[in-house]
């Protein structure tokens, strides 16, 4: 366990002046003590607005990446709309440090693809920033292909990755094939914190799954989630939920 880069998540319940407001009134940080991260893949999943991209990106600006994503070297800011949660986190690191890492926000990964083209404009800059990326712009690409070129052209071995919700521009079958280069990546010794909606890739088999609700945050069985149940249900009986689902009924 001492391998890992990050042990745990600590909130600092004594510096809360009120559990009444933003971001500690929501479920998941107001019941929140200290969750273990595991060594491999730790997933938040949960309802929108359960509070697991607000507990996962405090965790990332914790280890000190940009709000908006990107690497630890990204410091640019569109819009601040990050909450204050990561000034009140207590993040435990293992003995080893990553050689890499990398914080994805679907819903911000065009701010990162335009501030990489910004920096590349810069006579005074380097090399290009794109050339990490498969050398291509992250703008000429699809939201999916951009995605996929990211983790098989930027992340490597030995990183550690904060990912928030990546399914949101993928296809089932590139899905699979973020899990394949997700397993990859942990054989060369990288750990992955998830938020995600996504049944498929929430089923990596290494890992362990929290759950944030109205009651808090638990572990919970790749099984027993909602996620899960729901999905295999619509799949196996597609025609009955069909059928409740658009039944209009005559009230007059």
């Amino acid at each position: 366990m001492q391998s890992q880069f990050v042990l745990h998540a600590a909130l600092q319940r004594e510096k809360v002046e009120s559990f009444d407001r933003y971001p500690f009134s929501l479920p998941v940080v107001r019941s929140l003590d200290r969750v273990a991260l595991h060594p491999k893949m730790t997933y938040f999943i949960g309802e929108n607005g359960s509070g697991k991209s607000t507990l996962l990106e405090a965790i990332a600006v914790s280890l000190g990446f940009n709000a908006e994503g990107g690497s630890k070297s990204f410091s640019f800011g569109t819009r601040r709309s990050h909450s204050e949660l990561h000034e009140y986190l207590r993040v435990a690191k293992g003995f080893r440090r990553p050689r890499t890492g990398f914080f994805l926000r679907a819903e911000s990964f065009f701010n990162v693809a335009t501030e990489i083209e910004r920096l590349d404009e810069d006579p005074f800059g380097g090399p290009p920033i794109t050339d990490a990326y498969g050398g291509r712009s992250l703008h000429e690409q699809s939201h999916g292909e951009s995605f996929l070129a990211l983790m098989n052209e930027r992340f490597s071995g030995q990183g550690l990755y904060i990912l928030d919700e990546p399914e949101a521009a993928l296809s089932p079958q590139r899905q699979l094939a973020v899990l394949s280069r997700i397993h990859d990546l942990v054989l060369d010794g990288s750990q992955f914190i998830v938020a995600t909606h996504s049944p498929i890739l929430m089923a990596y088999p290494d890992s362990c799954i929290y759950q944030c609700t109205q009651e808090g945050l638990s572990q919970v069985d790749y099984e027993d989630t909602e996620h899960y149940l729901v999905t295999k249900r619509f799949l196996t009986d597609r025609q009955h939920m069909l059928q409740a689902l658009l039944e209009r009924r005559d009230d007059a």
